[in-house]
């Protein structure tokens, strides 16, 4: 495994990143496709194993169910100093007034019933999942810092918005001498790469640590296209709506890729990773794992080196795309 820093922290992080959306209770919340909590803890064992220290989740996966199952597996079988483990406010966790959002009160509640799901006392991350259009920035950055004071967060991160949005951000954290954002997590891959555009260049030029969500397209970019997809993806009403198979453009990008693979005689996610892992922007992409392969897979593709010609060869069929995961 290959370590890094966070952006300008001091925070080293493996070059992958575990996504936990997958493992919780598939009765709960709106993801019927998780996993439970003894199908999870192998993969969680075994990106350990791998040396994957990185484990994202957000307090609405499977109802909070994820947080509860990633916290009891990670507290038992690693080390709490040696793992960094980040969650998520934003999204309502009931509907009802004040249950979501990022205002002060629902951040302070948030922080606490994550901490009481993971069953830890801080977490290295914590991540507005969307910008709050109904809270003003400076009552939400205000709020994070005061969690970090308290201790119950080391860094602060935040996830799919505009540029303008996540400058205004770190700017107004800085003017007031408030904590700043680290990373930022954007819908980024192969077939959405429109964050390239701004997103990309100011994290750069600020030091951001970004750390893609969705680096496989929902699975679009592990098998040819047509191909719809066994398990989560006929249930995954979300991804459905951010790739609906229609992109000519999309179809060629994916052709593409397999036609890569083949030649290199190694499984797409490879090639749409490694490719990803290729761009100095990215810090470590956000893989999600729910057969025993995907872990080495995705482990493999860091030792996997593309060449420029290969690497124009897979965007040259890229067309713009509307903007895709902002809510």
């Amino acid at each position: 495994m290959e370590y890094t820093r966070l952006g300008q922290s001091g925070l080293k992080v493996s070059r992958l990143c575990l996504g936990c959306m997958t493992y919780g209770v598939p009765e709960r919340g709106s993801h019927p496709w998780s996993l439970n909590e003894e199908q999870s803890r192998p993969f969680l064992a075994r990106a350990l194993e791998l040396g994957i220290n990185f484990f994202d989740t957000a307090n609405v996966y499977s109802d909070g169910t994820s947080e509860e199952i990633v916290g009891r597996a990670l507290r038992e079988m690693g080390r709490r100093d040696e793992l960094v483990v980040a969650t998520k406010v934003f999204f309502p966790w009931r509907d009802r007034p004040n249950t979501g959002g990022l205002s002060r009160k629902a951040i302070v509640t948030a922080i606490d019933a994550s901490l009481q799901r993971l069953g830890m006392d801080y977490v290295d991350l914590y991540q507005i999942h969307r910008w709050d259009y109904e809270t003003p920035i400076e009552e939400t950055i205000e709020a994070l810092h005061d969690v970090v004071q308290a201790g119950k967060a080391r860094y602060l991160g935040a996830s799919s918005m505009f540029a303008w949005q996540f400058c205004s951000a770190l700017q107004i954290a800085e003017r007031r001498g408030w904590t700043r954002f680290v990373s930022m997590q954007p819908h980024y891959n192969l077939l959405y790469r429109e964050e390239e555009r701004e997103m990309l260049p100011l994290c750069a030029a600020e030091g951001i640590g970004v750390i893609p969500w969705s680096p496989l397209a929902r699975g679009r970019l592990t098998r040819p296209w047509g191909d719809p997809g066994g398990g989560r993806a006929a249930r995954d009403e979300y991804g459905k709506a951010l790739y609906r198979l229609t992109e000519a453009s999309d179809h060629a990008v994916v052709d593409r890729l397999n036609q890569l693979a083949e030649a290199r005689e190694v499984p797409p996610a490879q090639i749409a990773l490694a490719w990803m892992l290729h761009k100095s922007a990215v810090t470590a992409p956000i893989i999600g794992a729910s057969k025993a392969h995907h872990l080495d897979d995705a482990v493999a593709a860091l030792s996997l080196q593309l060449s420029p010609n290969e690497i124009a060869a897979l965007e040259e069929p890229y067309v713009p795309h509307p903007v895709l995961g902002f809510s």
